[in-house]
């Protein structure tokens, strides 16, 4: 018999056999979570417990979890962070986040990490989690009255230029946040953001910003996304995320005639696929009116 129980907030599974009874820990507050590994972890009780598989002395989550974090040298210090944090909050027993996106990257962290224990030997059964692993693509973009509010009303001068010259070069933040002079041109940036090198044109109306912007900027990354929410929501401007600027710029280039293979190379895509996932659903509410 199997029962899931809850000790100061974290669920426990118990399993009784012919007077022999064995508990462990799920690792977790989310009953949901916890209803999932019920089974595996049930399985493996029941085997310890039959004679058919010895304990063997797996390593614990945290501690896999640690040598997980301290695996690789190669991970950009983004993705670093986004694994400690992650980790660190699953450990900790809090539930996973209740948003699609975050829960997807939850799932997709943790189950990458019990995936590094098996290749590593590290353990002989991996807890994975269920669920979407994708999550839901933001669809959230700025129309042209927002735009001009924002060109026209941010009081900082130099964040306002910010603001522009990421919406006319379509570049993600981190990719202009520290920009170094050696790598730009009248025409051209070289960046580094989160695919690695590539070349960021610098049209006419961008090119206009930063030749008059002097110094250069020096962000950091918690600056712009939380410095870009205060000034909109001053502005009126509601469920504004800096990386929409990004999609706007996209769409708009579509919307003008643009081929989606030109919007792919200027966002910097690996593929055009990926720019077609990205703005599929948002041209769906584009097409002109039509009766059959």
């Amino acid at each position: 018999m199997a029962t899931l129980y809850q000790n100061k907030g974290h669920w426990l599974l118990t399993v009784q056999y012919k007077g022999r009874r064995l508990t462990r820990s799920l690792r977790t507050k989310d009953k949901k979570v916890a209803k999932q590994l019920k089974p595996y972890v049930e399985s493996q009780l029941i085997l310890e417990l039959t004679g058919l598989k010895k304990t063997t002395p797996a390593l614990a989550f945290p501690v896999l979890s640690d040598r997980f974090l301290k695996a690789s040298n190669k991970r950009a210090k983004s993705t670093q962070d986004l694994y400690e944090y992650v980790l660190k909050s699953y450990i900790s027993g809090k539930p996973l986040p209740t948003n699609p996106n975050s829960r997807a990257i939850f799932v997709r962290t943790i189950n990458a990490c019990w995936n590094w224990g098996l290749k590593q030997g590290l353990i002989d059964r991996a807890y994975k989690l269920n669920g979407d692993t994708n999550g839901e693509p933001r669809q959230r973009v700025f129309t042209k009255s927002e735009l001009d509010l924002m060109f026209n009303e941010i009081q900082d001068g130099d964040f306002n230029s910010f603001v522009k010259f990421a919406y006319y070069t379509g570049a993600r933040s981190g990719e202009i946040r520290n920009i170094q002079p050696d790598n730009l041109t009248e025409r051209s940036l070289v960046a580094f953001g989160k695919t690695g090198r590539r070349i960021i044109k610098i049209s006419t109306q961008a090119g206009t910003i930063i030749a008059n912007q002097s110094p250069l900027w020096s962000y950091s990354k918690d600056y712009v996304s939380h410095h870009f929410k205060i000034e909109v929501r001053k502005l009126g401007i509601k469920d504004a995320r800096f990386h929409d600027l990004r999609r706007t710029f996209g769409l708009n280039l579509i919307k003008q005639g643009m081929s989606i293979y030109k919007v792919s190379k200027l966002l910097g895509h690996k593929s055009v696929r990926t720019t077609e996932q990205h703005y599929a659903p948002l041209l769906t509410v584009e097409i002109e009116e039509f009766t059959l």
